[in-house]
This record gives C-alpha cells, sequence and structure tokens, in this order.
C-alpha cells in the first residue's frame, strides 16, 4: 500500500472514532423531560432524553476496544499492531501443521508398491479419503460411476488397470474420443453394425447377423476396438465384447454413439494432489477392482 492511501486510512479510521465520541457526548449532554419545542398534533413532544447510562457506556466500551484492537493488530494502513499478526503468517502456519501431519500420516507408507498399500488399511483410510474429496463428484461415493464417467470397482479399464498406469491416469489425465462415423457409412454399413454390437456378447444371437456384423467391424471399428473387439488401452478405445458400457449401450445407445460421437476427460490431478496423495488413492482404486468385490453392472464402457 502506497504512503498516501496509508495516511488516507489512518486519518479516515482516527476522525470516526473521535467522531464517535463526539457523538455519544453530544448525546449525553440532554437533560429528562427537555424539550425540543418539535410538536406534532397538538399534544405530541419530542423530548431530547439522553441516552440510558448503561447503553452508553456500552457505546464507549465499543469505541475503546476498537482503539486497543489497531494498536495491537493491523488496520491502521500500514501500521502491523504491535503483535505482528498478519492473516498470512497465520495461514501459512496452519499449512505448516497440516503438511506435517500430513507427512506424519505417509511417513509409514514409504516404499510400499501399489498392490501392498492396497491391502494396508491406513493407507486404504488414506486413499478413500482423497477419493471422496476428489474424485467420488464424477465417478460417485461407491466409485461405481454414472453415465460417462467409468466404473473403478470393475476389471474393465479404458487406459488399463495395470498401478503405473492408474498413477498415470490419476497423474496426467486422460481424453478419449470416439468420432462420429455415421455419415461416412451406408445405411446397410449401419444397420450391420447396430445389429451386431449392442449384441457382442448375446451368444443367442444369429450367427448370419453376427458374421455379416463382424465384416463391417473389421472395415470400420477394428483399427481401434480390435479385431475380436476387445479394445485397446493405449488408445483408450473400449472393449465391446463384455457387454460394459460407459455411455448408453443396447441398440440405441450404440446408434446414438456411431453417430454423434462420444468425449471423455479425466482431468489431471498433479497440480492437486502431492505424489503421496496420488499413491494412494491409485491404491485405493487398484483395490476397489482387486479386492473381491463385486464388479458393477450399471455402467461400464461404450
Amino acid at each position: 500500500m502506497s504512503a498516501f492511501w496509508s495516511a488516507f486510512i489512518i486519518i479516515i479510521t482516527a476522525a470516526m472514532l473521535v467522531g464517535c465520541l463526539w457523538l455519544l457526548y453530544a448525546n449525553a449532554r440532554g437533560k429528562p423531560g427537555e424539550s425540543t419545542g418539535h410538536v406534532w398534533d397538538d399534544d405530541l413532544r419530542e423530548f431530547n432524553n439522553p441516552l440510558p447510562r448503561w447503553w452508553l457506556n456500552l457505546f464507549v466500551l465499543t469505541v475503546v476496544f476498537a482503539v486497543g484492537y489497531l494498536a495491537l493488530y493491523p488496520g491502521l494502513g500500514n501500521l502491523g499492531g504491535r503483535l505482528g499478526w498478519t492473516s498470512t503468517r497465520q495461514m501459512q502456519s496452519q499449512l505448516d501443521q497440516i503438511t506435517a501431519r500430513r507427512k506424519a500420516a505417509f511417513a509409514g507408507l514409504a516404499g510400499k508398491d501399489i498392490p501392498a498399500l492396497a491391502r494396508d488399511p491406513s493407507a486404504q483410510s488414506l486413499g478413500k479419503a482423497v477419493f471422496l474429496g476428489n474424485c467420488a463428484g464424477c465417478h460417485g461415493a461407491d466409485a461405481r460411476g454414472a453415465v460417462g464417467f467409468p466404473n473403478l470397482t470393475d476389471k474393465d479399464w479404458l487406459f488399463g488397470g495395470e498401478p503405473e498406469q492408474i498413477v498415470e491416469t490419476i497423474t496426467h489425465g486422460r481424453h478419449g474420443a470416439m468420432p462420429p462415423i455415421g455419415a461416412g457409412l451406408a445405411p446397410e454399413a449401419q444397420q450391420a453394425l447396430l445389429d451386431f454390437v449392442p449384441y457382442w456378447s448375446d451368444s443367442r444371437l444369429d450367427p448370419a447377423r453376427r458374421e455379416a456384423g463382424m465384416k463391417q467391424f473389421a472395415l470400420t471399428c477394428a483399427a481401434c476396438h480390435g479385431p475380436e473387439g476387445k479394445g485397446n488401452v493405449a488408445l483408450g478405445a473400449p472393449n465391446l465384447s463384455d457387454d460394459i458400457w460407459l455411455f448408453k449401450g443396447g441398440r440405441e445407445g450404440v446408434h446414438e454413439t456411431i453417430m454423434k460421437g462420444r468425449q471423455s476427460t479425466m482431468p489431471a490431478h498433479e497440480a492437486i494432489l502431492s505424489p503421496d496423495e496420488i499413491r494412494v488413492v491409485a491404491a485405493y482404486v487398484y483395490g476397489l477392482s482387486h479386492g473381491g468385490q463385486d464388479a458393477a453392472t450399471a455402467s461400464g464402457q461404450p
């Protein structure tokens, strides 16, 4: 703050305090029953009675408190107050305490790999806390996802479910894209895909429909999803043969995906979470799909 504005604030503040004292003094000088001379409706008179003594003293104490506060704490321009307190210093002190507690909490987990952390109750507790604070908004508190947000409790992974792949996903984020290809397909090609892809895992599918669909799939989709539809973690292309869908499944959902395409983004968290937090939340997520829990069926990959 410049010297001018500092002086301006000091003068204004001092003038306000002096003005408050003057106003209190002026309102304490009246005499009980003394009329101001104002009369309404012939007999309704205004009196200049002084403030009650207890009320007056309360206001005076307020001014005294303000003077004491400004003497001890910053409030008068660039004057710091005799205690030297600043909000920045207090915030840094609190951050230092939080950092020290965090280091103590993670100290016993150093050197353990992700699978080991996934079996450690204390690491899982820390990981769950990080997950609820940073990931549950998209993936849900139970990590079972929603439409457009993957289920993390099953073994179906767009970009891979190995420990290092999960850490990479959390740290640097991911972006998946399914281009709209419907406009470039003949109606019979669209029909062949829609008769097959939504029902890939259904053993009751007519063999002729499956064969026609596989032929069209090999021409149109196999480059990303693989010749058997098992997906490609390098591209984030989902497995289409397991009946797990990130977006809407079924004939209608697959048709919408083919015609309009899909976009999904997992934001990078390297600027939000510390390396220790990334490791424990990765271990928590890894443990969800390797701890004997039932795989979610309500959401999946398209």
